[in-house]
């Protein structure tokens, strides 16, 4: 599990990205808020989220209420 900020996420295609607290940027999963109580993001939301790897990418999913970053 882990947890970032979303940089990105555009509510017509469902893409996005998250910026993770260790500075590295994870492209959203197709399926990121399947099961979520997110119907969107926006910019700046702290969320955790798991990853799975697809086609070489790490890619961001199951996203759910991040806490504050410390």
């Amino acid at each position: 599990m882990a947890q970032g900020t979303v940089k990105t996420y555009d509510p017509t295609t469902g893409g996005g990205f998250v910026l993770a607290d260790d500075g590295t940027t994870v492209p959203l999963a197709d399926d990121a808020l399947d099961g979520s109580i997110f119907l969107m993001l926006r910019q700046g939301q702290r969320v955790v989220y798991d990853t799975v790897e697809r086609g070489g990418l790490t890619l961001a999913t199951r996203l759910r209420l991040g806490q504050g970053k410390d």
